[in-house]
């Protein structure tokens, strides 16, 4: 797959006046109390950025030692830094999923192996696709676009000797109990290594806030190669914020919230005629027809943008990702989807 599909992502799908489905952002704008500390916050941005205050929220809320935090310029970075972090013989990426972790490493000259989770089977991982010299292996879980969430313990079956494992949670905060993370684990896990995001649950995709979990000297390897004053102090508060208790009760609301619309979403997406992957985990669900392409460009001209599938390795252009919404602006489009599939079925 060429780079240019590779850093495709669902914000190059919006336009003037388009319903925005395309975006799995949970949350369009951050929550006032978070909005207040970054406002609060610019009268020290003449200052470097000092991440400690940060490091601490995350251990605290992790339940681990500060030495296995690494603060990071949203989960990208940390994409970067694993790719950095030492000579790879065999990088395995498994797919499909987030494009980032590819990208970061076919940027060093890695072509990685393709462990390709099947449709069959819900895309559901199975530890034997993971080729047995893979010394590096990254998923998500929940996988993007995949919304299919891993069982941890088949995750753990990926462990092994001098190899290491890293496991995007961005969406892990929004599943009920986060009973499938192994974010605790990772901090006495040799090599397992668990990246978070915060821009998904507190709308903070231009502040850029996300953090690594690892051992103490996989975080040692990561943050050699990071830049000085990487995350900057509007990202460092944010995360502060976000790990405290106004953070912990916006994270409750919006899970709840979230599986409410996904349950919604998946449910009008098999009523106007696509196929769907299973059991949703994430705020977006994955959806097949064989005219999707098409589909997708007739409901830009109805007004709704939703994100084309074919650019994550593993998929074509049967496929779209359809992100949740209020449940009446998804009446909206599964409204649209149906016309717009009767008159491809009619040949118009």
């Amino acid at each position: 797959m060429s780079s240019n599909l590779l850093s495709h992502h669902g914000d190059d799908e919006v336009g003037p006046g388009l319903s925005d489905f395309a975006v799995n952002v949970a949350v369009r704008t951050p929550p006032g109390w978070l909005r207040t500390a970054l406002t609060d916050a610019l009268a020290d941005v003449a200052a470097y950025p000092d991440p400690r205050a940060a490091v601490e929220a995350v251990a605290a809320a992790h339940r681990c030692d500060p030495a296995s935090v690494l603060m990071t310029n949203g989960a990208a970075e940390a994409f970067t830094l694993v790719a950095r972090a030492r000579r790879w013989d065999a990088p395995t990426v498994v797919h499909p999923q987030f494009t980032e972790p590819e990208s970061a490493l076919r940027a060093l000259g890695y072509v990685p192996t393709a462990a390709m989770l099947l449709q069959s089977n819900g895309f559901q991982l199975q530890p034997a696709a993971v080729p047995a010299d893979a010394d590096l292996v990254v998923i998500g879980n929940p996988t993007n676009p995949t919304s299919r969430l891993h069982s941890r313990d088949d995750i753990r079956e990926l462990l092994r000797p001098g190899r290491v494992v890293v496991v995007d949670e961005a969406f892990m905060d929004l599943t009920p109990g986060e009973e499938e993370s192994l974010a605790g684990e990772a901090a006495v896990t040799p090599g397992l290594v668990v990246i978070r995001s915060l821009t998904k649950t507190y709308g903070l995709a231009g502040v850029r806030a996300g953090y690594v979990l690892a051992a103490p000297e996989q975080i040692r390897r990561l943050a050699v190669h990071q830049p000085h004053w990487s995350v900057n102090t509007l990202a460092l508060v944010a995360a502060t914020a976000c790990l405290g208790p106004d953070g912990v009760r916006h994270r409750a609301r919006v899970a709840d919230e979230l599986a409410g619309n996904t349950s919604h979403l998946a449910a009008a997406l098999r009523g106007a005629g696509l196929d769907l992957v299973p059991d949703p985990a994430a705020p977006f669900v994955l959806a097949r027809h064989p005219w999707a392409a098409l589909l997708r460009e007739r409901l830009r001209s109805s007004g709704y943008a939703v994100r084309r599938g074919d650019t994550f390795p593993g998929l074509g252009p049967e496929w779209i990702r359809v992100a949740a919404r209020e449940p009446a602006v998804v009446d909206g489009l599964a409204e649209a989807m149906g016309y717009e599939l009767a008159l491809l079925g009619s040949g118009r």
